[in-house]
């Protein structure tokens, strides 16, 4: 496994539950601030396998980016069963329920 997705990885897993990150913002903690669609590959890849919270996984306007419609209501399922309220069907409010990290 490469350096960036172990870091990718590892940064999924330790997202609090009630909390999200951004793709971007797990990138830059793996060290590659460019690579958030690498994130999104990771996580549609690796998730089940390394039983991953990928559902604390928004983006960048805390928007729920599943195209799949299923996909997408489980996702706002899993985090309104956490705690985390939307300010509209499929966005989080980031200033309240985004991560941060110290790195």
């Amino acid at each position: 496994m490469e350096p960036f997705t172990a870091r990718v990885i590892e940064a999924i897993k330790h997202i609090p539950p009630g909390t999200v990150m951004t793709y971007g913002q797990i990138a830059r903690i793996a060290g590659s601030p460019r690579a958030a669609r690498q994130v999104a590959r990771v996580l549609h890849s690796m998730s089940r396998n390394y039983q991953l919270p990928w559902h604390r996984v928004v983006n960048k306007d805390g928007k729920i980016m599943l195209s799949d419609p299923d996909q997408a209501n489980m996702q706002q399922y899993l985090l309104e069963s956490e705690g985390i309220l939307f300010l509209q069907k499929g966005i989080v409010e980031l200033a309240k329920y985004q991560y941060q990290t110290v790195t």
